[in-house]
């Protein structure tokens, strides 16, 4: 179903009732913005996906702490082989056999421990992963259409696909962070605990790291941010032209369209040069200072091992923790960003899960009976996409059972609306919609689409077999009852030509099929569903005259035992119905059939005798001179 369908698609005033849509680059420039470094809020909502599977980060983070520990003893062994295995006059075999043993189990460890981290973190990230998407998706299953109708679908694909990913690189290289800060406090406990004075002289080019971070941390934050700003741009601005490829090239506007995203792009290369630019830099400088803490090592530790303060072995050892020492600095200052975007990415992933459900069952909702009358009433309806600018006014119908009613009128008259409310899309701010002599607020949303079947303008066909499509509300329907109902709505002949049949396989949104033949197959699907209500909404709007002739022989067919609420634009589409209400500004002007409403002269007959073959080909000073025209008398 189209969001559009149900606002009242081309009227500009009731449009602009509805909360404005963001354009493409401001929203997405508002909602890509980086977060904190670290927000705990998000973080303990984030938890709840990692929560079933916290044993399983436990035995990472053990796994992690394990390895970190064998490459703390690994200096330890080499000190322990220099200092006792290699003595005066010769080698003490039994000591260096014990350095060797050592060695082998604490790489074995080492290997086994690496092994575990890398396995375990990736599949729990990857089940965390799949139950976010999986939750997102249900609980967008879910939302009210309202939230639907002012939500782009890229926005949607982006935090479905891009932020989760960001939350599953931060997962893993959560558990790496936890490994790369125990690796940096235990360095420093070792080499303070080997050679206190050592330790503290080769420590002491920290305070330049941290003076260089104080300086880096707001310019890095801050080119992040713009790169990440400008690639929300250019994505934005490559989205809408691929959609818009059809209206780009009709309106040769390919140079133009070039030039604009080309801006954008050079934007964005420019923003992720500067970003990269600062995600590097530290890089060089940590490179650096481990230099100079080498260079101070072999110069003040080299003069103490020659005066015999210190050992050799303890030298060796200094020397390999300063070579491992800036490592867990390096990564964890390329982890800032990750961070950043995880936190970023966590912010829009709970604001869909906080998404409010509006239409909901009531605890005590009840189904719909299997043999309920298949009739459909308006009492005192009152809607409106936003209150305070109600569509429908004080609306009042009946659709008795097996009666077709044709709601016809100018478009925004409220046509669609009244729909949209029948199959409980959204409730109603005053009087009551029933269905079947109940309240649709007193049923259940599954019953009442079990009852309900909608054709809408614009058919929507997934990707998948025609036989699939067919039977898409009805899965447990034989491939008989498929083909009965393609018969009947016309569009057997159409699918055998398919290659393969009713098991040819269709394009995205049915693309390799003509408007009028996936609007057949959409009729076979509603037939199949067999459903007590049918819905046409403008179902032979955009289709050819030819296909029209095929579903108006498949209408009698279709709604046969049915009740029927049609809305349609073309008026020769609606003549033979059983009532035709029209509608005009949300209000009911007229009921009656089609002779009737002649007879009374009013707006229907006003209107069809100015010989238009659609409402919406009538121009707005006819219109409104036929309204007029109608007086009071025409109620």
């Amino acid at each position: 179903m189209t969001t559009e369908t149900y606002n009242e698609r081309h009227d500009p005033a009731d449009a602009g009732r509805r909360p404005p849509r963001a354009t493409v680059g401001s929203y997405r420039i508002e909602e890509e913005m980086f977060g904190k470094a670290f927000d705990g809020k998000i973080v303990s909502r984030i938890w709840a996906f990692v929560e079933p599977y916290r044993l399983q980060m436990i035995i990472a983070v053990i796994a992690v702490l394990v390895f970190t520990g064998t490459q703390l003893i690994i200096p330890l062994i080499v000190r322990y082989a220099i200092d006792y295995a290699v003595v005066e006059g010769g080698v003490d075999y039994t000591a260096l056999l014990w350095a060797c043993a050592a060695f082998g189990v604490t790489i074995a460890i080492n290997y086994a421990a690496s092994y575990v981290q890398e396995s375990v973190v990736g599949k729990a990230a990857e089940n965390v992963l799949f139950d976010m998407r999986r939750a997102m998706f249900g609980h967008l299953q879910r939302v009210s259409l309202s939230f639907m109708d002012k939500t782009e679908v890229g926005r949607l694909m982006s935090r479905l696909q891009g932020d989760v990913n960001s939350m599953q690189e931060f997962l893993e290289t959560s558990v790496i962070s936890v490994g790369d800060m125990a690796l940096l406090v235990g360095i420093i406990v070792v080499m303070l605990w080997l050679d206190f004075s050592l330790g503290l002289l080769t420590l002491s080019v920290m305070p330049v790291l941290f003076i260089v971070r104080i300086f880096w941390l707001p310019r890095a934050r801050k080119a992040f941010m713009a790169a990440h700003e400008t690639n929300s741009v250019t994505n934005g601005a490559l989205a809408e032209a691929i959609h818009g490829v059809k209206a780009v090239q009709s309106m040769e506007r390919q140079d133009v369209n070039f030039t604009l995203y080309n801006d954008k792009a050079t934007a964005n290369l420019r923003a992720h040069l500067t970003a990269s630019k600062y995600a590097q830099v530290m890089v060089p400088i940590v490179d650096s200072l481990t230099g100079l803490a080498m260079a101070i090592l072999i110069v003040v530790g080299g003069s103490m091992v020659l005066n015999e303060r210190l050992d050799v072995g303890v030298m060796v050892a200094f020397l390999f923790y300063i070579q491992r020492f800036f490592d867990p600095i390096r990564s964890l200052t390329l982890q800032y960003s990750v961070m950043q975007r995880a936190m970023a990415a966590g912010q829009r992933i709970t604001e869909v899960m906080d998404v409010r459900v509006d239409i909901t069952d009531k605890p005590d909702a009840e189904d719909l009976p299997a043999d309920m009358d298949g009739s459909v009433e308006f009492k005192h309806v009152t809607f409106g996409y936003n209150p305070k600018h109600p569509v429908l006014k004080d609306v009042n119908f009946k659709v008795n059972p097996g009666e077709t009613v044709a709601l016809v009128g100018p478009t925004g008259s409220g046509k669609s609306s009244s729909m949209a409310l029948i199959h409980r899309f959204y409730d109603v701010q005053d009087g009551q919609v029933l269905v079947g002599g109940r309240d649709v607020r007193d049923v259940t949303q599954e019953s009442l689409g079990r009852h309900i079947a909608m054709v809408l303008q614009e058919p929507f066909l997934f990707t998948g077999t025609v036989f699939e499509n067919i039977r898409y509300r009805k899965s447990e329907a034989t491939r008989e009852d498929v083909v009965e109902a393609a018969k009947t709505v016309g569009a057997h002949d159409f699918i055998m030509r398919l290659p393969g049949g009713y098991d040819a396989e269709l394009g995205e949104r049915g693309g390799n099929l003509s408007l009028g033949q996936r609007q057949l197959i959409s009729f076979a699907r509603a037939l199949v569903a067999d459903a007590k209500i049918l819905v046409l909404d403008e179902a032979t709007a955009n289709i050819d005259s030819y296909t029209e002739m095929l579903i108006q022989k498949a209408l009698v067919k279709l709604l046969e035992g049915r009740t029927g609420l049609v809305i349609a634009h073309r008026l020769a589409t609606i003549r033979g119905a059983d009532r035709i209400i029209v509608l005009q500004n949300g209000q009911v002007i007229e009921t009656g059939n089609h002779d009737a409403l002649m007879a009374k002269k009013g707006l229907y007959s006003k209107l069809y005798n100015l010989n238009y073959a659609s409402f919406d080909d009538i121009p707005d000073t006819e219109l409104e001179a036929a309204t007029e025209g109608a007086g009071d008398g025409t109620t």
